[in-house]
């Protein structure tokens, strides 16, 4: 799984490209696998405002509907008008085409809450080891039921 050098990453899961006091985003290779095959993508206008941690758009997967949120505020200065007609341009590239929206940056100190590659790499080794654990407890929850049924 890749986590290219020079971006900045949110807990949940989107990347910050900034150059000068624009800000590019889009959604992670790991969250783009945990969501599967991507089929519809919810943007924001235009010129509207997006705030830090607060939902500016959805994602639809085969699996799932998931809010995408701000890893910084500002005004969306362009939207990836491929992604309407072409969603699975997430999962081909997320951190190429598959990019979201530009927003120019309200406050770059915004960025300080954010994780470089080495510590989102970590980061993302945590919650699969979590994930990994949920599944196990879900698995022998299952053989205890069926070990009840079969004796009941």
């Amino acid at each position: 799984m890749e986590f290219p050098e020079g971006l900045k990453y949110s807990k949940e899961h989107e990347w910050v490209l900034v150059e000068g006091n624009t800000a590019t985003i889009g959604i992670t290779e790991y969250a783009q696998e945990e969501l599967g095959d991507i089929v519809y993508v919810e943007l924001p206008e235009i010129g509207e405002k997006i705030v830090k941690d607060d939902p500016f758009g959805a994602v639809e997967s085969v699996k799932a509907v998931s809010d995408i949120y701000a890893p910084v505020s500002g005004t969306v200065l362009e939207i990836n008008d491929v992604l309407p007609d072409n969603p699975e341009t997430i999962n081909d590239d997320p951190y190429g085409d598959g990019w979201m929206v530009r927003v120019e940056l309200t406050d770059k100190d915004d960025l300080k809450d954010l994780m470089d590659a080495e510590e989102y790499a970590e980061y993302v080794a945590q919650q699969k080891e979590e994930d990994d654990d949920e599944e196990e407890d879900d698995e022998s929850e299952e053989e205890d039921d069926e070990e009840e049924e079969e004796k009941g």
